[in-house]
Parts: structure tokens; sequence; C-alpha cells
């Protein structure tokens, strides 16, 4: 065996001038925001909460972010989470509301250079007008007050993300934000797409109030893609503005590296664009949402301070540890390795004072070791160069962020062998550093679990709570109770990023299996509460979220619905109990138990539904309407698996069934001995859509311990084709005066008929089906009356046929073919006993497309002859239409029909 080697690439001459130049350097930055990727953090013990922030924001540690861009949160969705508007009644404003505040706290405490940057996706519904309106503007005001409050300086500001723009928005808003004294903050436009730049070019009102233009995702593939190339347009380039990539990423933390080095060298090469932001900052998120390992790092379990530093920390570290917002490009000493993007790219960049550098390199895309060799020249030091690297390609935790070697030029000059897959960082800069804490093992939250919210203040998010869609936030309890509670703050729809959906939030472990959730809950007006248990998988949008929910009204109207990952909501039982009112206190339960699930009201169990789709996770509350209802004293208690007190059984005669044919399902409600009587038994069945039965329920009265109930059920399976079908039975009754719902699913399999072989009588052949304007179509003689067999010869213009299939019209005849057959031969025509009268048309089909067929035909008329070629047809339709009139007389005679097939 031989190998062809991998083309090794030309080396590639870089002379880093002093005396050039280029655009100036922004920085590196991360988003917080666009769900609410960031809200576990929080939550951390205060060791490991330390150690990931430093590996941000820390210099000299980790990805050593220049920028921090920050939701401005709006009570709605805006991906995997909502964040908690400041504002959520108009007049209202609490500056301590969510995280952001408190994160950027935290990145300026580490890198008090940090820059700032608030976007907003949502916004809470009293805006009038839109968004594009003018309480928007003051709603971004207060926001700015609530940052000042905070001492946080904001560098940055945008508009709607990824919403397109309103240039006399813009224009409004620069003017306020200077009658307000915030003239220092530059606006970024518009955060979506490069056509801002053609309408800040028309409108010199709106290119004076943009500072900067943003765009997302500019890179080839766009939101996810490779980024091997990346666009920016000539109206953007040449307006003067710096341009940003303001956000990228939405890529797993290690596989996604290569293409956010790409993003942020190439970018510049190929757009100009001189800032990238990677979407998310991190994923501190509960591991069943979106994205879940999207960002620089994942925290996702805070209870045990679990966390993993991403390859994409380091590959973000190879610039943010070398550079400086303000330094600049030099455009000659940046392209592509051997003049082709497929070796790979650099960038260089020199510090305001002229003397330091540094040559950012990537190998991500080369399939050979290539060198650079470097000139140094216009001033810039001479003296040695440190060289830090990390795999991307194939990332790992001694090959991330390494320092390799110290390089000393001679007479300026010096080379660089490097790998593929990597990136290379050469710099004079003598001050990079890689954090060494490391995270302790993940493990589950122990139930036990319970959360008074007694121990948080007003306006503050509950520990483990992580909203969806609405502000759940601690507030003093209302109706008469004392102490804290988690009330939905957010008291109309807001304008919203994404779609909508109820109103709620998830808590806890998404590896829970059997618990039981408890709540108190007060609703404030009328309208429906909701306990959430196992929910797993969530989908965009938000209501796409795979679990079962109890529904409760203040009426005492109640259903217990498992919805799917794909948003399809069933309801699995509904009734009704007390009505709970408003303004009151109640105890809401919904316990998991094996594939039992019971939902309780103060106490006493009112329903329970069997249903093993979902067998682990997290809890949740909810409400489906935007109201200020209370929740309080939640708690979760491990269950065990309990025992069956009823069984349903659905069992068809056979496994298969072949089309137009018939099955037998029985089904079976079994009692234990020692379980108590079901009262009420109500049996259904459904099947799939092509399936005739009578689907009318069977109901049964009691069925006593150590009994069961029957129910059979014939079924004539579909013609159309062969299939896969679920029958799905269903029974409902009651025991102990408890709702209880079963549901069983048993597959049936629907084949084809056998095909015919060798020359054969069509008579003779079984039928898929076969349907007839008037009684049934007969074998071997004329249509008769509404009986089988009470016709008379075939007969057509006085001759006789033994053979043949007498029908009226309308008629269809299907027989399936399976591709085996060649030719049909028959001779048509209107049978004698119906005289003169009559009129119709006949037409062979194969799988649906006319092969042969005749112009009217009247009774009378001499027999005509059809043939049709029947290579490859799988299904076989003879058709008797009635002309266009009624079908009166209408006896269409098949006569000696055959059809010539592959012997077998």
């Amino acid at each position: 065996m031989s190998s062809t080697p991998a083309h090794a690439a030309p080396d590639t001459s870089i002379s880093v001038d002093g005396g050039q130049s280029g655009r100036t350097f922004d920085g590196i930055g991360a988003i917080s925001g666009g769900g609410g990727n960031s809200r576990l953090l929080t939550d951390y013990p205060a060791a490991q909460q330390k150690q990931i922030l430093d590996y941000m924001f820390k210099p000299g540690y980790g990805a050593n972010l220049q920028l921090l861009k920050l939701e401005i949160g709006g009570d709605a969705n805006s991906t995997d989470g909502s964040e908690p508007s400041i504002e959520h009644s108009k007049g209202v404003v609490n500056c301590n509301a969510g995280y952001e505040f408190w994160l950027a706290e935290q990145a300026k405490a580490r890198n008090p250079d940090i820059g700032l940057y608030g976007l907003a996706w949502a916004a809470p519904g009293w805006i009038n007008g839109g968004f594009w309106s003018d309480d928007t503007i003051d709603y971004l005001i207060s926001w700015l007050g609530c940052a000042k409050q905070h001492g946080l300086p904001i560098s940055y500001l945008g508009g709607w993300n990824e919403r397109g723009h309103d240039a006399d928005w813009f224009v409004k808003l620069r003017s306020a934000l200077d009658a307000h004294g915030y003239s220092g903050i530059k606006l970024v436009a518009d955060d979506s797409g490069w056509s801002v730049a053609d309408d800040m070019a028309k409108d010199k009102a709106f290119n004076d109030a943009v500072s900067i233009i943003g765009t997302h995702y500019s890179c080839n593939g766009g939101d996810g893609g490779d980024a091997k190339t990346c666009q920016s347009t000539e109206a953007a380039r040449a307006s003067g503005k710096p341009l940003w990539d303001s956000e990228n990423g939405s890529q797993d933390m290690n596989t996604g590296a290569p293409a956010l080095i790409r993003a942020i060298t190439r970018g510049y090469i190929d757009a100009k664009m001189v800032s990238f932001f990677n979407w998310p900052l991190m994923a501190a998120i509960y591991p069943n949402l979106p994205y879940d390992t999207v960002g620089l790092a994942t925290a996702g379990s805070p209870w045990s301070g679990n966390y993993t530093i991403g390859a994409s920390t380091w590959a973000t570290a190879q610039v943010t540890q070398f550079t400086q917002p303000g330094w600049k490009f030099i455009d000659s000493a940046s392209g592509y390795l051997g003049g082709d993007e497929n070796n790979g790219s650099y960038v260089s960049l020199k510090s305001p004072n002229g003397k330091d550098y540094s040559t950012v390199l990537e190998t991500t895309t080369a399939t050979a070791s290539q060198t650079a060799n470097f000139t140094v020249a216009g001033g810039l030091s001479t003296g040695a160069v440190h060289v830090w690297a990390t795999d991307v390609n194939a990332p790992g935790s001694a090959t991330s962020f390494v320092h390799t070697q110290d390089i000393t030029p001679v007479d300026g000059a010096y080379s660089l062998t490097m790998q593929p897959g990597y990136v290379y960082t050469v710099s004079t800069l003598n001050g990079a550093g890689k954090g060494t804490a490391t995270a302790p093992a993940a493990h589950a939250l122990k139930l036990p679990y319970s959360d008074s919210f007694d121990r948080n203040t007003a306006g503050t998010e509950a520990k483990y709570v992580s909203d969806m869609q609405g502000s759940f936030e601690v507030q003093k309890c209302a109706a008469g109770r004392h102490g804290m509670c988690l009330q939905q703050m957010a008291p109309v729809k807001p304008i919203e990023w994404q779609e909508d959906s109820d109103a709620f939030t998830l808590v806890g472990d998404p590896t829970w299996t059997n618990y039981t959730m408890q709540s108190d809950v007060e609703l404030a007006k009328p309208g429906t509460v909701e306990l959430i248990g196992r929910a797993g998988t969530q989908n965009r949008p938000q209501s796409h979220q795979q679990g079962y929910s109890f529904r409760i009204s203040d009426t005492g109207a109640w259903t217990i619905v498992k919805t799917d990952a794909g948003g399809n909501r069933t309801v699995l039982t509904r009734s009704a109990t007390t009505a709970l009112g408003t303004g009151s206190w109640h105890r809401l339960g919904l316990s998991f138990s094996g594939d039992a699930i019971t939902a309780s009201v103060d106490g006493k169990d009112i329903g329970v539904v069997h249903d093993s789709t979902y067998t682990a996770g997290q809890g949740g509350l909810g409400l489906t309407s935007y109201d200020t209802d209370q929740f309080d004293n939640l708690s979760f208690t491990a269950d065990k698996a309990s025992s069956a007190t009823a069984a349903l059984a659905v069992t068809p005669a056979t496994k298969t069934v072949q089309r137009g044919k018939t099955v037998t399902v029985t089904t079976t409600v079994s009692v234990p001995q020692h379980a108590p009587a079901a009262e009420g038994v109500n049996v259904t069945l459904v099947a799939p859509k092509g399936f005739t039965f009578d689907s009318q329920a069977q109901v049964f009265g009691a069925v006593k311990p150590g009994h069961s109930a029957v129910a059979t059920w014939e079924l004539t399976a579909p013609t159309d084709a062969a299939s896969t079908a679920t029958l799905t039975a269903t029974a409902t009754f009651a025991q102990n005066e408890v709702s209880q719902w079963l549901r069983q699913d048993a597959q049936v399999q629907v084949t084809n008929l056998p095909p015919p072989t060798g020359v054969n009588d069509v008579s003779d052949l079984d039928f898929v089906s076969a349907t007839n304007g008037w009684g049934p179509v007969e074998r071997d003689q004329s249509v008769g009356g509404q009986n089988a067999g009470d016709g008379t010869p075939l007969t057509i213009d006085g001759t006789v046929y033994p053979k043949g299939l007498g029908t009226n019209a309308v008629s269809d005849v299907d027989i399936y073919l399976g591709g085996n057959c060649s030719t049909f031969t028959t001779t048509v025509g209107n049978d004698d006993d119906a005289g003169n009268s009559g009129t119709m048309t006949f037409s062979v089909l194969g799988d649906g497309k006319v092969l042969a067929s005749t112009k009217t035909i009247k009774g009378g008329d001499p027999a005509q002859q059809l043939t049709a070629d029947l290579t490859g047809v799988q299904s076989l339709d003879l058709v008797v239409g009635d002309a266009g009139d009624n079908n009166a007389y209408d006896h269409g005679d098949w006569a000696a029909p055959k059809l010539t097939c592959s012997s077998p």
C-alpha cells in the first residue's frame, strides 16, 4: 500500500512594518444575552463562580475578553430563556432585576478597561407604539440610568437585535442620549445585515447618529457556518465607520473554535471587520435547552459546581492576550498563508506606541506543515517574540494555549514552522498566561429539594429558577400571606423576539425521574396556573418544551397535558374539581412514579394518568396568561415507582393485515386482585386515517378486583398503501373517586396482497378494494340488485362472456400488481340487460395514470377492446364513470379481463 503525502504549502513571507497601518482594532467580545445563557452562573458556589469569571474576563488567565454585550431584558424569550426587564410595568423601575448588571460588575472588577454594549431583543409590553417608539427610547434611558447606578459606563448601544432599523428612531435616540448626558455612548446599527450601510449613505442624519456598523454572521455559512470566507459591502467599507461582526459563533465550545478564529482573522482580511462578538459568552443554562454546549464555556450544574472551559476560550485568548482595543492592523502584514485561503490566514497588529506587535496565524484549513518567514521593520521592536499555540482542530488541555517557544530575531528576521489545525500567536508582549483552576465532578441535585423564597430580597431571581417566558421574581406574598413568594411579573404580553408561549420557568435537575413536586399557588385574577414535570428537551421556540403539565383554572377545571419537543400537545385527561377562586392559596401537586402521573389539590389526589413517554426531567411553574400569580413553598421529594392499580392491553389478532382486509383487535382492562375496583370503565380505540371500523367507545361500568373487561374491534385496513400502523387504546375510569387514564399502543403492519403471476382472469384475483355505484361489484356476472350473486350472465351486444366483472358506474376496482405484470386486455360495454339505456366510460389506470380509456359508450353500442401496457405498474385501477350524467342503467361490464404477469 502507498499513500500520497499532504501537499506542503509554500513558505510565506510576512513583513511586519511599523510604518504601515490599517484600520483600528476595537476588540474581541462575547454576548451575555439572546437568551438566559448566563443565568445559572449566579447560582454557582462562590469558588467555582470566581473561577469561571476569571476564565472569561481576568487578564492573562483565559479568554481575557475586551468587550461584553449585555441583553437589555424584555420579559420574553430571546433564544434559550427570558431575561427580565428593569421595568415590567411603566414607571416601576427595578435596577437590580436579573443578572446582567451583576455580570458586568464582575467583568469590570477583573478588567476595568472592558467595553460594555447594551442591546435589546425584546421589550416590556407596556411600551406603546411597538419597539420603534418613543416609549422604547425612554426605556433605554432608564436602563442606562440603572447601569450608572451600578457604576457601569456603557460605551455602546444598539437598537433591536436582528430586526433591522428605523432610521428616524436612531436619530431620535441619538438626541435623547445627548440630552440625558450620554453623548459619549456610540450607537451601533443595526445588528442585522449590511443593508444598513446603504441606508446610512442615503440619509445624513441617520449616518451622523450611528458611530459603528454592526452586522451578524457575515462569514461563510452564516449562523453556525464554517467562516472560511467573510463578506462585507463596498458601501460599508467606504462609510468611514468601524465595521463590527457584532454577533457570530453559535457553535459548540470545542468544535466551533476553528470557525471562531477564522471569523476573526478572515473577517478582517476579507471584510475589514475590526471587532468580533461570540454568541454566547457561555452556556450557563440547563442542558436540556437549545445551544447547551455553545459559547466559550459550559456551566449547567450549579449544585455541583461543575463547568467546562472550551477550546473557543483559548482560540479567543490567542488574540485578546496579545492585543488591546486601539491597536492598529497592519494590512501589509495580514493575508492568506501562501496566498491561498486553504493554507490558513494571518493578521498583524501594532500598539499605539509603534513598538509592540502581534501576529495571529491560523492553519485550520491546512493539511501540511508550513513556514512563515518574518521580517520586522519600521520602528517595531526587534527583540524576542513569544510564541503561543492552540490546537483547535483536535482540542485538548495539553495542546490549548501553550507557550511553545521564544524566538530572538536575527537582523530583524525569524521563522516559524506551523502544523495544520492550530492557532499561533507571535508577540513582543510578555504577560500571557493560562489559568489552572479545575472544576469538581458533576453530580445530580439531591432530593428532597425545597425553596420557601424567604431567603431572597424583593425583585431578585430565585435559586435554580430559570425563566423561559415572562419574568418570575421574588416579591412579598399576597393574599394575606407573610414572607416572600415567587411572582410572575409581566402583566401584559411583551414585545417579543420569537414566538409567544405560556409564561413559565424551569427549575431543578433534568435527570430527576420519580418525584413529587408541590407548590402553593395564588391566582391574582381568573386564569390558569400549571405545574410542569419531567421537563426534558426544549426546542425553539420555547413552547416546544417536552414534558408533562398539570393545569388548573380558578374554576377548578383541570387537565394533564403531554407536550413534545415539536410543540405538539396531547391532553391525557381532563376533569374538574372544587373551584380555586382568586386571591386565596391552594397547594398543588404533580407526582411521577413509573408511568403513573398524579395530580393533587390541597393534599387530595384528583387524577391519575399512565404514560411512559418521558421518564425523566426537571420541574417548572407557569401560567397560561400574563397575570401576576404567585407561587410559594416549592418542594421536590423522591418517589419510588408504584405498583399498577390497573392495566390496559391492546392485542391485534395478527401482526400483519393485507390492504383492504380485516383484523380483529382486542383491548383488555384488568384490575389486580388487591387494587380498588375500576368504576365507569370507558374504552376507546384510535387507528390511523384509512382504517374503517366502529370507533364508538365501549362502556363496561365497573370492573371488580381480579377481573377484566374485554372490548373487541373489527378493523378494515386502508387500501391506499402498505404502512406500519399504530393503534392506540385508551381507558378512563375512577378508583376510589380518583380519575384514572390508561393508554396503550400496538402496531400492525399493513401489507400488500401477493402480486399475481402468470396469466390471470381478473375476476379470480383478490381485490385491494372495490367500490360500486349500485350493489357490489360482481364476479363473472352482471350487476343485479343490492346483494352479491344476484346478477345475470355477462352479455354485450348478444355475446355471452363466462369471465369478467359486472359493475355499475361509478365504480373502481383496485388490484395490486407489484410491478410484476406486463399487459392487461379486456372487452368492455354496457350489459345487454340495460337495453339501450345508460351512458358510461371505461378507464384503465396504472398508479393513478390513465393507460387506456374509451369515449362515452351507450346502451346497445357494440363491444370495445382495451389494451394497456403495465410495465412497472404497482397498482391497477379499473374505473367506470357515469359520463357526466346519472348512473341509471350504467351496467358497465369488463368482459374477459386478463392480466399477463411474470411467472413465479
